[in-house]
C-alpha cells in the first residue's frame, strides 16, 4: 500500500482483500477495496478541515431545499416539521459555510438571502434565516429538477470547493415529466453532492432514491414529521465533517484487461460502473464524492487473459484522487494493487475471499428486496414470497440486523436460517417505503 497523501486535504488509505489464486485458464478476478479517510473533519470538527471551518468562508456551501407544494398541509404538522428541521439544519452550520435556502414547488423560489448568491453563516445571517423561514407557507405542485437547478446556480455564484444540497419533499414530482427531472440531475452531477429525504408515505420512493444516486448523498424515509429536526440535524452535522470533495477512484488495467464492474458496496450498493469516464490509456475515474473521517469498501471486478500456471500478473491498480485548488491535474492520494496468479493448487484456486463473498451476499440482498417488493405490488405473491424469503436469509446469514427487522414488517419469517417466510396480510405503507428506501444500507464485513 502506499500513501501519497499531504497534510493540506484528509489522510487516505487503500487497503486490497482478495484471493489473488486463479485455476489454469481463469479469468475472473474480484476485489474488495477498502478506502480509509482520516483528519478531514468530523462531527464538530473545526480546526481538523471540517466543511466551512476555512479563514475566508468561501470554501464551503450548503443549499437547503424545503418541498412547499400545497400537499405539505395536509396535515398541517409537515410544513411545521419541514419549517423546524431546516431551522435546525442552519443551526447547525459551522461559522463561515455559504448556505441559502430554497422553496420548491412547481418553481424555484428563493427563500434566504434572496439576492441570487449565498450568505456566509454567523449568528446573525442564522438569524435572518430562521426569521425568514417563519414566512414559509403550502400551496403549488412539485417540479423538483427546478429546485436542483436553482440550487445549482446560487452554489456556482461562489467560489467554493465543497458544494452540499439538502432535499425534502413530500409527493411524488408531478409537474415536470421525468425527462425534465433526468436531464435535471444530469447537469448536476458531478457539481455538487445532495442528501433526499422523503417525508410521509405520499412521495415516490424511486424518485427520491434516483436524486440521492445520482448527486452521490443519502436517501431516506422519515414517516412521522416529527423526527424531521432530529433528521436535518444529524443530515448537516455530516455534512459539515467533510473536508474534501470530488474524491475520484481511479482504476487502471493492463493491456487485454477489461473492468466487469465497480460498485460501492459499503455503507450502501451504489454501482458506478456506469459512470466512468475516461482518465486517459487503460484507466477511468468513478466518482465517489466528498470524504470526512469515514471508511467505505467497493467491489472491483476485471476480467484477465487466460495463463498458464506459475504466471501472476498485475491485474489492476486502483488509486484515490483529489482535484488540484491550482486547477492542474488531480493528485494521488492513495492507491491498492489487485493481483492474479495461477495455480494448480484446487483447494487455493477456488477459496473465496472472506470480503468478497460477504458484499456479493449484500448486493444480492439489495436485489432481491427490490424484486420481492416489485413482485409484491404486482399482485405476484408467490415471486415475492421467495424474493423476501431470500432477503431474509441473506440478511440473517450476514448479520444484517437492521435490514432483518425491516423485512420482519413485510413477512411473517418461519424460518430465517432456510428463508421460509409468509407474506403479511396487511403491511403498514411506511413500513414497506422504510424498507424499499433502506434496502441497500449494508452492514461492514467483519475482519
Amino acid at each position: 500500500m502506499a500513501n501519497f497523501s499531504k497534510s493540506t486535504v484528509p489522510q487516505f488509505s487503500v487497503d486490497v482483500y482478495q484471493n489473488e489464486f486463479l485455476p489454469e485458464g481463469g479469468r475472473d478476478v474480484s476485489a474488495i477495496v477498502t478506502v480509509t479517510s482520516t483528519g478531514g473533519g468530523t462531527t464538530g470538527a473545526t480546526a481538523s478541515g471540517g466543511l466551512g471551518h476555512v479563514a475566508d468562508g468561501s470554501t464551503a456551501g450548503v443549499v437547503i431545499m424545503v418541498d412547499c407544494s400545497g400537499s405539505m398541509d395536509y396535515p398541517a404538522t409537515k410544513m411545521r416539521g419541514a419549517r423546524e428541521a431546516t431551522a435546525a439544519a442552519v443551526d447547525t452550520l459551522h461559522d463561515g459555510t455559504s448556505f441559502a435556502v430554497v422553496a420548491g414547488t412547481h418553481v424555484a423560489k428563493e427563500v434566504y438571502p434572496g439576492n441570487g448568491g449565498l450568505a456566509v453563516a454567523d449568528a446573525r445571517t442564522r438569524a435572518e434565516a430562521k426569521e425568514a423561514l417563519r414566512r414559509l407557507s403550502a400551496g403549488g405542485g412539485t417540479a423538483i429538477g427546478t429546485w436542483l437547478r436553482l440550487a445549482d446556480r446560487l452554489l456556482a455564484s461562489a467560489d467554493l470547493s465543497i458544494r452540499h444540497g439538502v432535499l425534502l419533499t413530500d409527493g411524488r414530482n408531478e409537474h415536470e415529466t421525468p425527462e425534465a427531472l433526468r436531464a435535471a440531475l444530469d447537469a448536476c452531477a458531478g457539481r455538487f453532492t445532495c442528501d433526499a429525504r422523503g417525508v410521509g408515505t405520499d412521495w415516490e420512493v424511486k424518485e427520491v432514491t434516483g436524486i440521492a444516486s445520482a448527486l452521490l448523498g443519502t436517501a431516506d424515509i422519515v414517516a412521522d414529521p416529527a423526527g424531521l429536526a432530529a433528521d436535518f440535524t444529524s443530515m448537516m452535522e455530516t455534512a459539515m465533517g467533510k473536508g474534501v470533495a470530488d474524491v475520484a477512484l481511479r482504476l487502471w488495467t493492463p493491456v487485454g484487461v477489461e473492468v466487469l464492474f465497480v460498485k460501492q458496496v459499503a455503507p450502501a450498493v451504489e454501482d458506478l460502473t456506469g459512470r466512468r469516464t475516461e482518465a486517459g490509456p487503460r484507466a477511468g475515474d468513478y466518482p465517489t464524492g466528498s470524504w470526512g473521517d469515514e471508511s467505505r469498501d467497493y467491489h472491483v471486478s476485471v476480467r484477465v487473459p487466460r495463463a498458464a500456471v506459475g504466471q501472476e500478473m498485475l491485474a489492476a491498480r486502483v488509486s484515490l484522487l483529489a482535484p488540484d485548488p491550482a486547477g492542474g491535474d488531480p493528485r494521488p492520494l492513495s492507491q491498492g494493487l489487485v493481483r492474479a496468479v495461477w495455480t494448480d493448487d484446487l483447494a487455493m484456486s477456488t477459496s473465496i475471499n472472506p470480503q468478497v463473498a460477504h458484499y456479493t451476499g449484500q448486493a444480492e440482498l439489495a436485489d432481491v428486496i427490490q424484486q420481492g417488493l416489485d413482485a409484491r405490488k404486482s399482485g405476484d405473491r408467490d415471486g415475492a414470497t421467495a424474493k423476501l424469503g431470500r432477503a431474509v436469509q441473506l440478511a440473517a446469514a450476514s448479520g444484517n440486523a437492521d435490514t432483518a427487522k425491516l423485512l420482519s414488517k413485510v413477512v411473517d419469517v418461519v424460518d430465517a436460517a432456510t428463508g421460509t417466510v409468509r407474506l403479511k396480510a396487511k403491511v403498514a405503507e411506511a413500513d414497506e417505503m422504510t424498507l424499499e428506501t433502506r434496502s441497500t444500507k449494508t452492514v461492514r464485513v467483519k475482519r
